[in-house]
């Protein structure tokens, strides 16, 4: 399946959910807000957020700094 993250189009295996996606790029655990599709999926819903060819994401880390 095909999605773009964060302007960036990439080939994926069919029937992830969000959660399985960002285990797969190694974010999991990380504080960050995501946008599916232009609306914000909340944390409690990752899990079973299933994703499609051409969902378009933007995923938003927290870093902290000084």
């Amino acid at each position: 399946m095909e999605l773009k993250i964060n302007g960036v189009t990439s080939e994926f295996p069919e029937s992830l959910t969000l959660q399985e996606l960002l285990t797969l790029k190694n974010l999991a655990g990380q504080p960050m807000v995501i946008e599916l599709n232009q609306a914000i999926i909340t944390r409690i819903l990752w899990n079973e957020t299933k994703l499609k060819s051409g969902d378009q994401l933007e995923i938003l880390r927290f870093v902290g700094g000084g």
